[in-house]
């Protein structure tokens, strides 16, 4: 009889569901992760449930793979030391590495089929070792498999250790939009080992640089002037020096990720993407023959030069951001800046406008007006890109 008591109403009514999860994970600098007495996998892995022996899945990058012949028997080695602590279901599995994982998203239907296939649940560990590409690959996996399984990021060069391997994203390129599918899923935990990066080209040593510097100039006036005294030994790639640069830069990308309240990017500023509205298209343009990094400097350049055009940045001082990226060894000018569509539209110009679809909302793109200080303003004028384009290219010709 008490049901029946339960009046029908037909008002609109609005319940406001809120919750907070708090996100934490650690992200540990070491040397010699695999040597069998270096514990800080093992501790990583039992931080959590520390008397119980954890499943894990590994999956390793090709390109590391080859430089480093006998890193899968240096993990089984280490595996078998620490028996109590770690069970491989199956030996690493080598997987491309660099955009070809993220231009076909046949990899990773092949990836989560195998993690189907060894039952791999989210208390079990999936374990990334490589670079940047690789871990987005794999985080997306782990993301989307039972809604998240537990993802150890093992980042192997400058770029993944001091930027996006700290970070909450994960994705791969689709419909030739770069990161069209992925997912904001912070990682369980983030192992940078810095002999990784020192057995490194120099192309690749180079190239992770471009992120340093970009989140000294919109967050720290301070790291700028380091990366300027320390450009020396930074171009010749000084162990301490590297350490250093990847240290401090993945601690400001950290920061601003978590203090910077838009941690999954809800909102329409991103100030990390400085020199990035460039450098997406500018990689899409050279069919990646750009890595990266050597996009994001020559967009860094771009937008400083830009930045003094449109009067928010006093002059001369693109010409000391553009002098230290030269010295750490970038170039700064690509053909594919002048590019134009059949229609005769400058391609960049077309790729600012992908970027505000990527991003969503307003765009917002993050200008300088200072070394160490970002601005963000809400249009981009194409003569000015334009004088800024013809200011790179002059520059590389003198």
């Amino acid at each position: 009889m008490a049901n029946q008591d339960i009046e029908t109403k037909t008002d609109t009514s609005t319940h406001w569901q809120r919750f907070a999860v708090p996100f934490e994970f650690p992200v540990c600098f070491t040397e010699n992760l695999f040597d069998i007495k270096n514990t800080t996998l093992v501790d990583v892995l039992s931080r959590l449930e520390p008397k119980k022996t954890h499943k894990a899945l590994i999956f390793l990058d090709e390109g590391l793979s080859k430089a480093y012949p006998n890193l899968i028997t240096d993990i089984a080695a280490y595996v078998s030391y620490q028996k109590d602590f770690i069970e491989l279901v199956t030996p690493p599995i080598v997987i491309p590495g660099g955009e070809k994982i993220k231009s076909d998203i046949h990899f990773i239907e092949q990836m989560q089929q195998t993690l189907y296939d060894f039952r791999i649940d989210r208390h079990s560990y999936v374990i990334a070792i490589g670079g940047g590409a690789v871990l987005d690959a794999v985080g997306l996996v782990c993301a989307t498999t039972h809604r998240g399984v537990r993802h150890v990021r093992i980042p192997t060069t400058v770029l993944s250790q001091n930027d996006s391997g700290v970070g909450v994203k994960n994705g791969i390129n689709l419909y030739g939009a770069k990161n069209y599918i992925g997912t904001f899923a912070p990682p369980f935990a983030v192992l940078n080992d810095i002999n990784f990066v020192m057995d490194l080209g120099e192309r690749d040593k180079i190239a992770g640089m471009a992120e340093a510097v970009k989140v000294a100039l919109i967050r720290n006036a301070e790291f700028f002037g380091w990366l300027e005294k320390n450009a020396n030994s930074l171009a010749t790639f000084k162990k301490d020096a590297m350490a250093t640069l990847i240290r401090r830069c993945a601690e400001l990308h950290m920061h601003q990720i978590g203090h910077g309240g838009d941690p999954f990017e809800m909102g329409s500023a991103r100030p990390l993407d400085y020199g990035h509205w460039s450098a997406h298209k500018l990689e899409g343009l050279t069919r990646y023959h750009l890595r990266h990094g050597e996009a994001v400097a020559i967009g860094i350049a771009l937008d400083a030069r830009y930045s003094v055009l449109s009067g928010l940045l006093d002059a001369g001082k693109e010409d000391r951001i553009c002098f230290l990226l030269e010295h750490l060894g970038f170039k700064l000018w690509h053909a594919a800046l002048e590019k134009r569509t059949h229609e005769g539209e400058l391609e960049l110009m077309v790729g600012l406008q992908e970027f505000r679809e990527h991003l969503g909302g307003e765009l917002t793109i993050t200008l300088l007006s200072d070394i160490g200080v970002g601005v963000e303003v809400h249009e981009m004028d194409t003569e000015l890109v334009l004088q800024s384009i013809q200011w790179l290219k002059e520059r590389q010709e003198v």
